[in-house]
């Protein structure tokens, strides 16, 4: 039974720097990358969290060897086999696995956390078909039946829901006998620095990839083993980064890349159109705002940044100015229906959000305190931390939740308002 947690509010101005583990959606796509490739590899600095525990895991089960030392994690490949998988509630695990299974001898049976059962995953279960892989079941629970190395080829896919989709063919594309080309038709393809990920990892590990418009290419051939430097999870860093605007003072986080693909890097201008100073000096991005400064409302498209819409949405709700925010019908079929959810709680608060089809309006109010859902959804969780820098009594209901990509969230929290 969750623990409920009462957000601590901002009593004096930030004066923090700290260093944020690594990347989720990296360390998950080296996992995958690592365990078909040719050699060893080796991961500096790979987080640690429940969905990559869950993706290290699963992957063990199907015959890859994992050692860890220190702050390094060595893959070792070998035959992949049939296994049972748990995905938790990881979308990386249920979109990027099931082209991993079918290069398995022997059935892979995959299945989750009860809200995992209602997340999208028809997308790729219907491109495995069409490649000619049997899949039982068109949502967890399934079931991949293989007999090893799938023929490959071009096949259609609509991603509108998930770029996972197409990023989880693409991984394991190579290993397939004619690699595979896949071509999105559709809505607009959402987070597509996420697909820029994927492209770039797979040309790092030896692979050739080419690109054209909604359409990517990947030829077969060998992944190579290497050594992968996990970059900080700049999408976690984004609740500090927003901490430092709401409550003033100055947050530093260290070791930002001067070029990432990760969405997370595009809080710099975002937080900057709202009043806050963004700083990069060598590695180091700081946030500095005065107290009691005037958080201005935005408009924008999320599309290509979904995952920071509870960042940015709670950090409207702090404005004083109204904000739309766009291009984000995909974030329905996340952890939870993240705008729902957003509304529900602000306006549960006093807020003044409306749902749009495809994003949020919010409009400046009064908040007070109260119950805060995180529905099992971290970034909802620390959505709700925010809040509370600037609202007493907020209540988040599950903040241990955090621990699907940042089990440190609680205590680094504490720690940046109280030394």
């Amino acid at each position: 039974m969750p623990i409920s947690w009462t957000a601590p509010q901002a009593s004096e101005p930030l004066h923090w720097e700290t260093s944020i583990p690594g990347s989720k959606s990296i360390t998950n796509r080296a996992y995958v990358l690592a365990a078909l490739a040719d050699s060893p590899s080796i991961l500096h600095n790979p987080l640690e969290s429940r969905d990559t525990r869950l993706m290290e895991e699963a992957l063990s089960a199907m015959g890859i060897g994992f050692s860890h030392s220190g702050s390094t994690v060595t893959v070792t490949p070998g035959p992949l086999h049939g296994a049972d998988v748990d995905c938790g509630l990881a979308g990386t695990v249920m979109r990027f696995l099931p082209p991993v299974a079918a290069l398995a001898q022997g059935p892979v049976h995959m299945d989750g956390d009860e809200q995992a059962r209602s997340r999208p995953m028809h997308t790729t279960v219907q491109a495995l078909r069409d490649l000619g892989v049997e899949v039982e079941g068109d949502t967890l629970p399934l079931t991949i039946v293989s007999q090893g190395t799938p023929e490959g080829g071009e096949v259609t896919v609509d991603a509108s829901a998930s770029s996972q989709f197409v990023s989880g063919l693409l991984l394991s594309g190579a290993r397939y006998r004619q690699g595979i080309t896949v071509t999105h038709r559709g809505a607009a393809l959402p987070s597509l620095p996420h697909i820029e990920m994927t492209v770039e990892m797979l040309r790092e590990a030896g692979v050739t990839v080419h690109e054209g418009e909604n359409s990517w290419r990947v030829e077969p051939g060998a992944i190579a083993g290497r050594q992968w430097q996990i970059e900080p999870d700049l999408s976690n860093a984004t609740p500090f980064l927003a901490a430092a605007a709401v409550a003033g003072g100055e947050v530093t986080i260290a070791d930002w890349p001067a070029r990432t693909t990760q969405p997370g890097d595009a809080i710099r201008p975002i937080l900057e159109d709202m009043g806050a100073k963004v700083t990069l000096e060598g590695s180091k991005l700081s946030v500095l705002a005065p107290v009691g400064a005037r958080l201005s409302g935005i408009e924008r498209d999320l599309g290509d940044v979904g995952e920071l819409t509870p960042t940015i949405a709670a950090l409207c709700a702090l404005a004083d100015s109204p904000s739309r925010l766009t291009g984000i019908a995909h974030l329905r079929g996340h952890e939870t229906d993240r705008l729902a959810a957003l509304a529900s709680n602000l306006n549960g608060l006093g807020g003044k959000v409306t749902e749009l089809g495809d994003g949020l309006y919010i409009e400046p109010a009064t908040l007070h305190g109260g119950p805060w859902k995180a529905w099992a959804d971290h970034r909802m969780a620390t959505a709700g931390a925010i809040i509370g820098l600037r609202v007493p009594g907020v209540e988040v209901d599950d903040i241990a939740c955090t621990a699907k990509t940042l089990p440190e969230f609680e205590s680094m929290w504490e720690n940046m308002l109280h030394g």
